[in-house]
């Protein structure tokens, strides 16, 4: 599990939803939401399609047999403000033939701190028909242990670029509330 230290579930969540593309994880360079629904208990259902390049080295790439590493990743995920989680379930519908991650993250406002966030996340990684299949399988779990770790400093990036956002607003709200009042003042 990953503890965010200093962020309530509700920011994280509102990160997680925001969180590509960013500067940390460009690998992510497209996201279509495909369907987005909330239920009678007020759940919000997404599905999106992501675009990613997965960047394969070249000795995987000569045994799929394809130069193209383009991939596309399907996501659906579940926020139920309710009891606050935020569940991500994610499945690369590019190459299933041969290689097949599917990823699952929970994220749920820490037990004896509300102010923190904590994230579950598990993987399962199948290589079929291939006699390196062990040595992808370990490229691909360091690969996501790798990206586990650029996904948390993205999801800090976006943390900060909505506060800046919140600001920016809050003062140029102010500013243009002092306008009119200053303009009054010195028409007297």
């Amino acid at each position: 599990d990953v503890i965010w230290d200093s962020h309530p579930w509700e920011t994280v969540t509102k990160a997680a939803m925001q969180k590509y593309p960013n500067p940390m994880n460009p690998s992510v360079f497209g996201v279509d939401v495909l369907n987005r629904t909330v239920d009678q208990q007020g759940r919000l259902h997404s599905k999106r399609l992501l675009s990613t390049e997965w960047g394969l080295p070249s000795i995987v790439r000569s045994i799929i047999g394809n130069a193209r590493t383009c991939t596309y990743v399907q996501e659906h995920s579940l926020v139920d403000p309710k009891e606050k989680t935020l569940e991500l379930q994610s499945a690369n519908i590019t190459f299933t033939n041969m290689v097949s991650v599917d990823e699952r993250l929970i994220y749920r406002p820490h037990p004896d701190d509300p102010e923190k966030t904590v994230l579950t996340q598990e993987a399962i990684i199948s290589v079929k028909g291939v006699s390196l299949s062990s040595y992808l399988e370990g490229l691909m779990a360091s690969s996501i242990s790798t990206n586990a770790g650029k996904g948390r400093e993205a999801m800090e990036w976006v943390i900060r670029r909505l506060n800046a956002e919140i600001e920016e607003l809050t003062l140029t709200a102010r500013g243009t509330i002092r306008t009119p009042m200053a303009a009054a003042v010195t028409e007297k």
